[in-house]
């Protein structure tokens, strides 16, 4: 690979790291090619850093380290993109990803993609924390009330598309969506295994 890279002045390339399930950007560092080498032969991501002038791999010290999925360069080959399982939050703050601010230093607000993951999240804490009241754990305890309103839900979005306005009907599939999760969730299944299935359909 390192031979399709062209490295800057000083050896080094950028990389983008890029979570496999979610599609989030948890960070970016840099490489050269004895990092690319060592990320190659050993499944876990490595990475150059310019401070300390040496190799680290990810997760050494914190324990949340990153398996390579697949890495990717560029059309001018002077970045990297690699796609990681991570075994905990990219970030030394401990946020799942470095880029949890936005100008102004408040946390931004989540754009399409990352609904969601977000979701996902949220459902993992629902049922580890159990607030009293929720809904979500009150179909999380009731199985047959998460079919029933799954069920309940399409065919509410059926009739939407059927007689009602574009806006009824993203309001109607986001029903569907979340109460969907919600059964996911109740059967630990991870969103990941359903994009997965809809890949291996597709090729």
């Amino acid at each position: 690979m390192s031979d399709q890279i062209s490295f800057d002045e000083r050896g080094l390339v950028p990389c983008v790291v890029q979570d496999e399930r979610t599609g989030e950007v948890l960070m970016l560092a840099w490489a050269n090619a004895k990092a690319l080498e060592l990320t190659q032969e050993t499944g876990e991501m490595h990475f150059y850093s310019r401070s300390r002038e040496e190799i680290w791999r990810k997760g050494e010290t914190s324990g949340a380290t990153m398996a390579v999925r697949q890495l990717r360069y560029d059309c001018d080959g002077d970045a990297v993109l690699a796609i990681v399982a991570p075994a905990g939050p990219a970030c030394h703050t401990g946020e799942r990803t470095c880029f949890y601010r936005g100008f102004g230093g408040e946390s931004p607000d989540r754009v399409a993609f990352e609904e969601l993951p977000a979701l996902e999240r949220t459902l993992e804490s629902r049922a580890a924390e159990r607030p009293e009241g929720s809904y979500t754990v009150e179909l999380l305890d009731n199985p047959t009330l998460i079919g029933e309103k799954v069920e309940e839900e399409a065919e509410e979005v059926v009739r939407a598309a059927r007689e009602e306005t574009d806006e009824r009907v993203a309001e109607e599939a986001a029903d569907v969506i979340y109460h969907l999760a919600v059964l996911l969730a109740s059967r630990r299944v991870p969103q990941a295994a359903v994009f997965e299935e809809l890949n291996a359909r597709s090729r």
